[in-house]
């Protein structure tokens, strides 16, 4: 096994570039780039899952790559069969750094860089069979509720072998992945069902069954010839998986709200174990606030979350749309009413209704300063 770490001048420039930069949008970047990697930080659960992925027999010998976190959009995307009008690409779902750029959505990226390693490029050549592993934090805009977050942490992983040599079949990528899960959970009941992704074909989705629920766990397939072909790798085949890291932990630890993985409170990291059903330290009541506005009909709702976020860190534990509406009688041609239930509860502390009014009245002024709203 290898360890890889791909670092591009590219990325390293446009880094640069955001430093002095103070708009909106760019301290947003900044302050995304800088939250720790908990894949990689002792003593976090997620770094656990990790650990416990690598040592499986199946996993033991692949190469480990570290790859950029600001990824060119045709290789990200183009490569892996998301075309110009995939709604992945849409700016209401991802974070563009510049037209060209943008902080990455899947970690399946990896597949690019570890191909164009020097080392990998002679293993291919004497027609070798090659393995490997990526994890780390990927980036997508989503809502917020008590299992979304919009920076969270996917693993990765791959087995390619000549055509000539030997056959990969959708069962030796079953197994390994039952290996892994069991790793995780022990010995309980999983099962696989057939899915669609961009760039594995047939494609499968595993579940497991927790607590008696069926809990989907992760996604993988048998990599499509036509992706590898976009790489530049012809004649090989294989299969690959990825799987985000935070749906484990939950899972495994019965965690009622994601923002825990990210908590300081001593109370509630030493908790923090696979396996161990965590106990609420203390439920903090939450405070409801409402808010309802009209704004332009090109309003993106991702782009109010990160909003949210921004103006109240680490105490939004929901926001749910109440209403959304348009009446060109009463508000005008191109607009649309949204009403929002914020739900303001910290994991820390009580916070009193003095205080979140005073968040809330900024949440208001500022919704109409950014997106031009009018508070109804």
């Amino acid at each position: 096994m290898s360890n890889y770490n791909v670092e591009t001048p590219e990325e390293k420039a446009l880094k640069k570039d955001l430093e002095p930069k103070t708009d909106a949008h760019s301290m947003r970047l900044k302050r995304y780039l800088s939250m720790p990697d908990l894949s990689r930080t002792p003593g976090s659960p997620l770094e656990e899952i990790v650990r416990k992925a690598k040592e499986v027999s199946s996993l033991k010998n692949f190469d480990d790559i570290k790859i950029p976190e600001i990824v060119p959009t045709k290789i990200l995307f183009d490569l892996f069969n998301m075309p110009e009008g995939h709604p992945a690409r849409s700016p209401s779902d991802t974070y563009y750094v510049d037209e060209n750029n943008v902080l990455r959505t899947h970690d399946t990226v990896f597949w690019y860089y570890y191909l164009n390693l020097p080392d990998i490029k002679k293993r291919i050549a004497n027609k070798e069979t090659l393995g490997a592993i990526c994890y780390g934090k990927v980036y997508r805009k989503d809502e917020i509720d008590a299992r979304h977050m919009n920076v969270f942490h996917q693993f990765g992983g791959w087995l390619i072998t000549p055509d000539d040599k030997k056959t990969i079949t959708p069962q030796d990528l079953k197994n390994t992945l039952t290996e892994i899960a069991t790793s995780i959970f022990g010995k309980i009941n999983f099962r696989f069902y057939d899915h669609t992704f961009p760039y594995t074909d047939p494609s499968f989705e595993m579940e497991a069954e927790i607590n008696g629920k069926w809990i989907e766990m992760l996604g993988s397939g048998m990599v499509r010839k036509t992706v590898l072909s976009n790489l530049g790798l012809e004649g090989y085949h294989g299969w690959a998986f990825g799987f985000g890291l935070e749906r484990l932990a939950i899972a495994s630890m019965q965690l009622p709200d994601i923002r825990l993985l990210w908590s300081e409170d001593e109370r509630v990291k030493k908790q923090l174990k696979l396996g161990q059903k965590f106990s609420e330290v203390s439920k903090y009541p939450p405070i409801i606030r409402d808010i309802s506005f009209v704004v332009k009909n090109d309003f993106i709702p991702n782009d109010y979350f990160d909003f949210v976020r921004e103006i109240a860190p680490g105490i939004v534990e929901e926001v749910q749309l109440l209403d959304k509406y348009e009446n060109a009688e009463k508000f005008g041609a191109g607009k649309i009413s949204y009403a929002y239930r914020i739900i303001y509860r910290s994991l820390e502390k009580t916070l009193t209704s003095e205080e979140i009014d005073l968040i809330h009245k900024k949440l208001e002024s500022e919704t109409i300063k950014i997106f031009g709203g009018a508070i109804r």
